[in-house]
């Protein structure tokens, strides 16, 4: 599925589900930055209690971003993740737990899809390269002016993979940044923190699901948690949705398109290589001191509220006169399976579908009508499900390209004059009865009727300014079926038995990304075997069509992974005989790894968006050539390409703290379960860490430009979710004592994306909230008394910072400057920026749904807190309401007095940058 494509396509149709985040910078006073204190109310007017982070979606844009310079080096590209993960920590706020999940081995499924990526980024890199080179030397013939070519070697995204060096570097400077935090940070002071890397095998988003499901299916769990999750990837919305969680919000980086970029050449922006003519640079500012700034300003993080979506589709999908009662639940199920015909990793989309010419509003139509003619096989239907249901198996396979399941009770809402479903279903078999049978061939109209022009494929006319590429398929003609499938697959559309088994294969697809979602991973063996989709007129018998997995699958090891991922010209990260393979005439798999390759259109007009057409690895032939080279890996490989688990860390006010800290004492060899009244109802089983991090104990900072830790209390261990049976069904269903989230749409909202007006998202949860504005009179003070052309000064708006920031946070001092509490003395009394007391020290933040209900762990939770504060917090004299910092071991380090500037760092020695 497109990401930008279906995000478009989502925020035009259901506009509401987006709000602009509340953000609070980190302020400067006399030069030293102040950061932003977490454990204060979130200024977004909601509580969080997880926040999820799919760390890829930050690692990327980190370490080779598109709308600023990159990093120098490597230690840079670490730093640059820590500061994007404060930033985001800032405006959510999370009170009980942060995961942080990096991609681990993926399925086979989406190996395949990870394959095609990698090695397009390669042929497009290399072909990048050349014609740059190209350009430049006709541009210096000619007497054009480029700046001295810069001599430094491509990072190469694809090190950004399960096995590498890169990736244990990062799993190791995460742990230092998480236990930097929990020693120095008051908004963490209480948190959970779990780490995920890229040794733990899954993805990252489904790794967060797969914890998420696990932990519903425990008797602790707070069913009205509220879960925050952070990535870019389109499929979260759909795997939010699949939680039936009432409260789960989405918070990603607003997408716009066109974001300017710099020539390759020239630097200059308004221009691409190809365009380039080597023109002198013009002067920015008057003695060029904007010279390398970007004309771009940074990043803006949005909220998409899934409660709200779910209000939306609540509405849309309420069918009435229906042989059932209608449940909203397993209808934003049918909308989430329906979603998948359209693309996702796994499997590409039916032909005849695209999100940009409306395909999913097509699909609800389809269903709408589809669902109205169930009736008279509704009990027939039920009867066949009680019997897999005694079969003790999943109902996985539809019985149709469309059928829902089963539905429950919901009475729908009164107020549908416009989209009347009872005419609509009358008009539907009126026409019906009037027109011939359907042929396979005959496709449909946007409302679901069959249309007796063919397809509705958008032709050259209908599109943007720029042309389409050539179709040779041509829907919107005759013949189209037998050109589609001579073209894609080679064969005759006669070929019954081939397309049988193309169709075969595409609704095992089906069931096993339906698992995914909702179960975890059916089987770490199977794929889609096909580069295209079959289409939707030949799915005929599809219920007879077996969906079982093989049980018992393993994932790919790391370099396994690799050696199936990854284009010979990204081989350095392998190990040198594995490498060899890959380059090797005489290798038994060279054909694994072609030097070019086709990229077919396939009606796109991109080549990023076209399919490219690579050979599929044969993992028997893969494992057979690989036991040759596995005696040569050093003990160093050997560990990065092993299998490893989920790390937890708390701080020492954490009541898990002492828990932990007694079975590293008592040398605990046996997995012991967690007790879930000491950490917010999870639970899960701790086993000891080889390389955990202890309180006494230096943590050794990873990247040469930060401090080690030497006053460390953090200490971590091994956790490992529930585990449940192999065949066991987590249920896709809100959770008895789960309280369903106030309405948020208003009547004039259902109206908001058909009016054509521009739609401006709110700003925060609450949407009371009052904007503040300034009259003149405050504008010529703010003149007086700020200097121009800055935002800093003595009447700056940054607050005198609290005591509590005096420690390291992650940037070296400098020298020769004050402490901050001198230089702000004699600014204002002491008492007029005192804040609230911090969080440990509140009660939760209501959300104004009721009281929350007393689970063991909040009873807990209060017991220890009522007898922990009295002694702890006595002193608190600080400014802020924070306690003084105490010099001694026991005390916690805090955030530098003397700023967060910081000389570039030497090279890190992995890659040559110069």
């Amino acid at each position: 599925m497109g990401v930008p494509a279906f995000f478009r396509w989502l925020s035009r149709k259901y506009p509401s589900i987006i709000v602009n985040c509340v953000e609070e910078k980190p302020k400067e006073c006399n030069g030293v930055k102040i950061p932003v204190d977490a454990s204060k109310p979130n200024p977004n007017d909601v509580e969080f209690d997880n926040l999820y982070l799919d760390m890829n979606g930050i690692i990327h844009p980190c370490t080779h971003p598109e709308d600023k310079p990159a990093p120098k080096n490597e230690d840079e590209m670490m730093v640059a993740i820590f500061e994007y993960i404060d930033r985001l920590f800032s405006i959510v706020r999370p009170r009980r737990l942060l995961y942080m999940a990096i991609d681990g081995v993926a399925p086979r499924a989406k190996m395949n899809q990870q394959r095609s990526r990698r090695f397009r980024a390669s042929k497009e890199g290399m072909e990048a390269a050349v014609e740059k080179q190209r350009v430049r030397e006709e541009i210096l013939a000619k007497g054009g002016f480029l700046p001295p070519e810069e001599i430094k070697e491509r990072f190469d995204s694809n090190c950004i993979t399960p096995g590498t060096e890169f990736m244990d570097n990062l799993a190791k400077c995460l742990r230092y940044y998480i236990a930097d935090r929990l020693n120095n940070d008051p908004g963490w002071k209480n948190l959970t923190v779990i780490l995920s890397d890229a040794s733990a095998p899954g993805e990252g988003e489904h790794k967060i699901m797969d914890y998420i499901r696990r932990q519903r299916a425990q008797p602790n769990h707070d069913p009205n948690t509220h879960h925050c999750l952070c990535g870019a990837d389109a499929d979260l919305i759909m795997l939010g949705l699949a939680t039936h969680e009432p409260n789960f919000t989405i918070i990603r980086e607003e997408f716009k398109p066109n974001k300017p970029k710099p020539c390759g050449l020239c630097n200059q922006f308004g221009h691409e290589v190809k365009d380039c003519e080597g023109l002198p640079r013009e002067k920015k500012g008057k003695h060029d001191e904007l010279a390398d700034s970007l004309p771009c300003a940074e990043g803006e993080f949005i909220f998409l509220r899934l409660n709200v979506l779910r209000e939306y589709l609540e509405r849309e999908l309420t069918m009435a006169s229906l042989p059932f009662t209608f449940d909203v639940e397993r209808s934003i199920d049918d909308w989430v399976f329906m979603c998948f015909f359209v693309g996702n990793d796994f499997l590409p989309h039916l032909p005849s579908l695209e999100i940009r010419e409306n395909a999913i509003d097509r699909l609800v139509n389809i269903y709408k009508n589809v669902v109205h003619k169930t009736g008279d096989s509704f009990r027939r239907r039920q009867k066949e499900k009680r019997k897999r249901m005694k079969r003790d198996q999943p109902a996985f396979t539809p019985s149709g390209i469309l059928t829902p399941h089963a539905l429950g009770s919901r009475n729908s809402p009164g107020s549908q004059v416009a989209s009347n479903p009872r005419q609509a279903a009358y008009e539907m078999r009126m026409q019906n009865n009037s027109s011939p049978s359907i042929s396979p061939n005959t496709s449909f109209t946007s409302d679901g009727s069959p249309s007796p022009l063919g397809g509705i494929k958008r032709k050259a006319e209908d599109s943007d300014s720029e042309p389409e590429p050539e179709d040779n398929v041509r829907l919107w003609e005759a013949g189209w079926k037998q050109r589609y499938y001579k073209n894609k697959f080679d064969v005759d559309a006669a070929d019954e038995k081939f397309r049988r088994k193309v169709v075969q294969s595409y609704v095992e697809g089906l069931c096993w990304v339906l698992r995914y979602y909702y179960q975890g991973c059916a089987s770490w063996k199977w794929y889609y075997p096909f580069h295209y989709a079959p289409f939707a007129s030949d799915f005929e018998g599809i219920a007879d069509m077996p969906s079982d997995f093989e049980k018992g699958t393993k994932p790919f090891k790391p370099l396994e992974q690799l050696m199936g991922v990854f284009p010979a010209a990204s081989g350095n990260f392998l190990p040198p005989s594995w490498r060899k393979l890959m380059s090797d005439p005489d290798s038994s798999i060279i054909d694994f790894y072609p030097e070019d390759f086709a990229i077919d259109l396939n009606g796109k007009k991109y080549a990023w968006q076209g399919v490219a057409l690579l050979p599929f690895v044969d993992e028997r032939r893969l494992r057979a050539a690989l036991e040759e080279v596995y005696p040569d890996l050093t003990p160093e490989e050997t560990r990065r390409n092993s299998l490893g688990g989920d790390v937890l860390f708390v701080g020492k006010h954490h009541p898990l703290h002492d828990f932990i800290l007694e079975l590293y004492q008592t040398g605990s060899t046996e997995p012991v379960e967690v007790p879930p009244e000491l950490c917010h109802g999870i639970q899960g089983k701790f086993s000891l860490d080889e390389e955990a991090i202890l309180p006494d104990q230096i943590v050794c900072s990873p990247v040469p430009m930060l401090r080690d830790l030497t006053q460390n209390t953090v200490v971590s261990i091994n956790f490992k979710d529930p585990q449940f049976a192999e065949d066991y069904i987590f249920k896709a269903v809100m959770l008895p004592g789960a309280r369903k989230p106030a309405a948020v749409l208003k009547p004039s909202d259902w109206e908001k994306s058909s009016n054509g007006r521009q739609w401006k998202p709110q700003l925060g949860f609450n949407r009371d909230r009052r904007p503040v504005h300034l009259d003149q009179a405050a504008f010529r003070t703010l003149g007086h008394v700020m200097p121009r052309g800055s935002g800093t000064g003595i009447y700056s708006n940054a607050a005198p910072p609290p005591v509590t920031y005096q420690g390291n946070l992650y940037r070296p001092l400098l020298r020769g400057q004050a402490q901050i509490p001198k230089l702000m003395s004699n600014m204002r009394p002491q008492d007029s920026w005192r804040g609230p007391p911090p969080l440990f020290q509140q009660q939760r933040f209501d959300r104004g749904v009721g009281a929350e209900p007393l689970l063991p762990w909040n009873r807990m939770l209060q017991t220890q807190n009522a007898a922990f504060q009295p002694n702890q917090y006595q002193m608190l004299a600080g400014p802020g309401g924070y306690p003084p910092r105490r010099d001694d071991r026991g005390g916690r380090q805090g955030y530098p007095r003397e700023g967060r500037k910081y000389p570039l760092p030497p090279p890190s020695g992995r890659y040559n940058w110069n």
